[in-house]
């Protein structure tokens, strides 16, 4: 799996638990460090920078992120959107807007991450605000 791709999984993993129990982003970051450690392992598990990038700079940009994806998700407020979808995304968005990734790898990681981590229906409804939020984007 590349290096990546396993970062937005372990990214999407702490953003679940720091929404959903409303606790500091870096808390939420040490606490998947310590489901990683092994009381067998002497070493501490090594540093996932670009995890940290993503949870740390949604978490920061959370409210203008769910601002965009209020505005684009028809008929949805976000705190009725299961956990795991509302934050696919917000990463896919953050990457978008703030990390400069294309958005056409952004959208594709996002669709990744929601066939392993939500329902079908979800893929179709990520998909679209993604590709919403995309045209936006584009047009400014």
């Amino acid at each position: 799996m590349p290096a990546r791709h396993r970062s937005r999984q372990r990214a999407l993993q702490v953003l679940f638990q720091w929404d959903s129990r409303r606790q500091p982003v870096d808390e939420a970051i040490r606490s998947f460090y310590e489901t990683l450690y092994s009381a067998e392992e002497e070493e501490s598990p090594a540093q996932d920078e670009f995890m940290e990038t993503l949870a740390k700079g949604v978490a920061a940009a959370a409210p203008a992120i769910d601002a965009r994806i209020q505005a684009k998700a028809e008929h949805w407020k976000l705190d009725r959107m299961p956990i795991v979808d509302r934050n696919i995304l917000r990463l896919a968005i953050y990457e978008m807007t703030e990390l400069g990734t294309p958005p056409a790898i952004a959208i594709d990681e996002a669709l990744e991450l929601a066939r392993h981590f939500s329902s079908d229906e979800s893929i179709a409804f990520i998909n679209g605000v993604l590709d919403a939020v995309n045209k936006e984007i584009l047009r400014t």
